[in-house]
């Protein structure tokens, strides 16, 4: 991918790290923060009230004295997601309320695990249980869903244990350090989850820079997808990103992002009439490394799926893999299958 440096290096290169099969482990975002702008894209505190409306929708943000919780914040909550979708997958029972491993955390964001970084994981936890959000926008399985307005936090609450002196090595090592946290997620959020509403990312999600990649991404992501191409007018593309600066500095700022070129998974280019496109990135993954299907699992796709294109379905999956970072597998046909049963799902 060209531009490569700018991206952030990649701290901890483990590659199965986020793989346990293909689908647990991988980072999961809800559709709802994805489509609207509810985290702040600014570097310094934002303490600005921010009303949005759209096609129906609405949502009022108000920050804490603390700031509005930022698009960084939100690698915590991704964080979270993900740990309850590979739960469901499993087939465990879950609940709001998590306990997370503090190391692992930043690990999997892809964050330093120096002692400052563990400060402003607990500064995160702050915003992000003190921004309150109030919504009409519904979350929860289809049919079961009634439109309410409903005011929350990102988070319910946040508890962190740490190592106590004297119950290290014997060396003092380590004490005072974030040893763990329970997080209990809002009911708005959890629903998402339990309502299968999420999104799989690339991991290179977590190796943007600037707050405005990450969002334009988590837009391309939920809105281009696996067609062909999506198209939106800069003015809109303004509205849902939730950016505070002025069209033509944000206009400028999409112009530096074509040219950088490495936006995971999507290529953007500028069209006439101030339209940005967005389209999928493709490679030949049969000749890159990339996973082979036996003919076995490929007629076992025809049963299970009757009146498919079984080559389009092979090639659907492959772009999947693409977009979530070519993670290893260590057997492509099982995960091609389960893949599959989660796609005929959703028809």
């Amino acid at each position: 991918m060209s531009g490569a440096g700018g991206l952030l290096p990649d701290r901890h290169p483990t590659g199965d790290f986020f793989v346990c099969d293909v689908f647990a482990g991988l980072p999961k975002d809800d559709l709802a923060s994805m489509e609207h702008p509810i985290f702040s894209l600014a570097t310094r505190p934002d303490r600005s009230v921010l009303s949005y409306t759209h096609n129906g929708a609405s949502v009022e943000i108000t920050p804490s004295v603390k700031g509005r919780a930022t698009i960084h914040d939100k690698d915590i909550l991704i964080y979270c997601v993900s740990q309850l979708v590979a739960a469901l997958n499993a087939g465990r029972t879950v609940s709001r309320t998590l306990h997370l491993k503090a190391h692992d955390l930043l690990v999997a964001t892809n964050r330093e695990t120096s002692g400052d970084a563990y400060r402003r994981l607990r500064e995160a936890f702050e915003r992000l249980a003190g921004t309150r959000i109030t919504t009409n926008i519904t979350t929860g399985p289809k049919g079961a869903r009634v439109e309410v307005t409903s005011g929350f936090g990102l988070i319910e609450s946040w508890e962190i244990l740490r190592r106590a002196p004297g119950s290290g090595t014997g060396s003092g090592r380590g004490a005072g350090r974030m040893v763990s946290v329970a997080v209990t997620l809002s009911e708005w959020l959890f629903r998402a989850v339990v309502g299968r509403s999420v999104l799989t990312l690339s991991r290179d999600y977590f190796r943007l820079r600037k707050p405005l990649e990450r969002r334009i991404y988590e837009l391309a992501r939920k809105h281009c997808g696996h067609q062909p191409a999506w198209r939106v007018s800069v003015e809109v593309l303004h509205k849902k990103s939730g950016s505070a600066s002025p069209r033509r500095v944000f206009r400028a700022m999409l112009r530096e992002m074509i040219a950088s070129d490495h936006l995971p998974g999507y290529r953007l280019e500028e069209e006439p009439g101030d339209i940005l496109c967005v389209r999928p990135r493709r490679r030949d993954t049969a000749g890159a490394g990339g996973p082979v299907l036996s003919s076995a699992t490929l007629e076992e796709a025809r049963a299970r799926a009757p009146g498919w294109d079984v080559h389009g379905l092979e090639a659907e999956w492959r772009a999947w893999w693409e977009d979530t970072g070519r993670p290893r597998l260590r057997a492509p046909d099982r995960a091609f299958l389960g893949w599959l049963g989660k796609r005929l799902g959703q028809q």
